[in-house]
């Protein structure tokens, strides 16, 4: 994205709707716990790392569905 990565933008969404439910989860390279930790800490709610594995992608959908 080129005016801000996903932890801003989720940030930001967060801001304009601080009473909705919005789900947001990252689909990211990025794979260390850190990186979890910081897409938790942005306001996602949840961090599904490539490649997908789907049953894990599957577990964190079921929660919004």
């Amino acid at each position: 994205m080129p005016e801000m990565n996903g932890y801003e933008a989720t940030t930001e969404i967060r801001k304009l709707y601080p009473d909705s439910k919005i789900p947001i989860i990252a689909l990211s390279a990025n794979a260390f716990a850190e990186d979890k930790a910081a897409s938790l800490a942005a306001g996602m709610d949840g961090h599904v790392a490539k490649p997908i594995n789907t049953d894990e992608l599957f577990k964190i959908l079921s929660r919004f569905v």
